[in-house]
């Protein structure tokens, strides 16, 4: 089997990640791929006891990183197409943000070795989007509401994509159609099978 195709969306939450996910989940459906979307796992990382957002640790990166690999690796097996929601320099992202937010610093050369990881995995990635925040738009039901860690976590972001993936594609909140039809278009041109 070939590699699948990879399309991941980054970026601060309530930012429309998972719409844009499930939309172009559905889209890539319909051109007759077998599609799998990995999603976030912060909420697992926080169930396993790892502080996460405002909070992350050099720990609890490395978990979400770790984690992420498994999943996308995991997916690789049974899809033509996988749809990552928070690739690896998310995780990164958040932890810049919260050691910023709070800060805080971390033992010498912890910070490169996470960055190590992601800047290794980031190739991974055929086409890689990057959400933008726009604060008109209200926080999801149940999401953290802290409105200077979330234009932090959006910088840090921003900024590790702009240093890892300067390709990464700039994808505005209700903007996803286009992005969907760029991806469309790298399947049909480059359709593995």
């Amino acid at each position: 089997m070939t590699r699948p195709f990879k399309f991941a969306v980054a970026g601060t939450h309530s930012t429309g990640k998972s719409t844009f996910v499930a939309a172009l989940k559905a889209r890539l459906q319909a051109e007759g791929l077998v599609v799998t979307d990995v999603h976030d796992s912060a909420a697992d990382a926080h169930a396993e006891g790892f502080p996460i957002l405002a909070d992350h640790t050099f720990e609890s990166t490395a978990w979400l990183i770790a984690q992420a690999i498994r999943l996308e690796t995991k997916a690789s097996l049974s899809a033509a197409a996988i749809i990552v929601d928070r690739p690896v320099p998310d995780a990164l992202g958040y932890m810049l943000a919260a050691l910023r937010h709070q800060q805080r610093d971390l033992e010498p050369g912890r910070y490169k070795r996470l960055e190590s990881l992601c800047r290794a995995w980031v190739g991974e990635y055929d086409l890689l989007f990057v959400t933008k925040l726009d604060l008109s738009v209200p926080i999801g039901s149940g999401r953290p509401d802290d409105e200077q860690f979330r234009i932090k976590a959006s910088q840090a972001i921003v900024e590790i994509l702009s240093d890892m993936r300067p390709d990464a594609i700039p994808l505005l909140y209700g903007g996803s159609e286009n992005a969907i039809e760029r991806c469309v278009r790298y399947v049909r041109e480059l359709r593995r099978d």
